[in-house]
């Protein structure tokens, strides 16, 4: 399990890397559009579509390091006053509800992405783009998300700030 965290670790890094590495194009891209509209030219057609996919891209592959970070808003207010024991029995309801609906919408996202790409349903704005490249960022993105919870979900870590008694950050 140890090997299978790690790995899991390096894929959530990669992909946060690979979100980083769009977000300069996604500049330049709108600093382009922006600069030829200014000067009262047409911009190319293809900008605003490319940065929307790109924007989902960015939010899909940087969410499983976020959530292995522990990155996301978690508010644990009401959690700090609890029981340790009831405590305990939340976050592990907490950790199963999100991998376990990570993974049924990586599931769904999986099928809308094989029958956009079976059926050859294409995408059109300023350019035409085949539909199944917005789901899978999406069946990327959740599936890794699911597998990160389900990480804390065997106790390989724990995502709030208080001490489950469980092993420590193997982040």
């Amino acid at each position: 399990m140890e090997t299978f965290d790690r790995v899991l670790g390096k894929v959530s890094m990669a992909l946060a890397w690979t979100a980083c590495a769009i977000i300069p194009c996604l500049f330049t891209l709108i600093v382009i559009d922006v600069s030829i509209r200014s000067i009262g030219y047409n911009p190319p057609l293809f900008t605003s579509s490319v940065v929307e996919y790109a924007l989902l891209y960015v939010a899909m592959f940087s969410a499983p390091y976020l959530v292995r970070i522990k990155g996301h808003v978690a508010i644990e207010a009401l959690l700090s006053v609890m029981p340790h024991p009831l405590r305990r029995a939340l976050a592990y309801i907490v950790y199963f509800l999100c991998g376990t609906s990570s993974l049924l919408f990586a599931y769904f996202s999986y099928q809308l992405m094989y029958y956009a790409w079976v059926d050859d349903i294409l995408d059109i704005r300023g350019v035409d783009m085949p539909q199944w490249t917005q789901y899978l960022p999406m069946l990327i993105g959740f599936l890794f998300v699911g597998l990160e919870f389900l990480m804390y979900l065997i106790g390989r870590r724990h995502y709030y700030s208080y001490d489950l008694g469980e092993v420590k950050d193997g982040v």
